[in-house]
């Protein structure tokens, strides 16, 4: 594993995997440029990397611990970032209504 390829959050995240196979984390994989019959879009697909070509360098994908290993120790990975949860916004904050004064 390649940590220095991470970022903060994915890296406390793969601490508290319990599975290393499970694909669980939903990770953005920041590229340099591809080119068309590399090994990187086998990888790409292989992990499940849909519409893969040169004109993108951020992908996203849902990956277990091992593919993250993995994943980092490729040379045309730039890094990894874990994807935040998005949340519904409520609709009052603290009692105030958003777009009422």
């Amino acid at each position: 594993m390649n940590y220095q390829k991470l970022d903060a959050a994915l890296a406390m995240a793969l601490n508290q995997v319990h599975d290393p196979e499970e694909r669980s984390l939903v990770v953005f994989i920041h590229t340099e440029p591809i080119t068309d019959g590399s090994a990187a879009i086998t990888i790409l697909e292989n992990l499940g990397v849909s519409d893969i070509n040169k004109a993108k360098d951020v992908f996203s994908a849902t990956l277990s611990p091992n593919e993250i290993s993995k994943l980092s120790e490729q040379p045309w990975v730039q890094y990894l970032k874990l994807s935040q949860k998005l949340h519904l916004m409520d609709r009052q904050l603290g009692g105030r209504s958003i777009g009422r004064s």
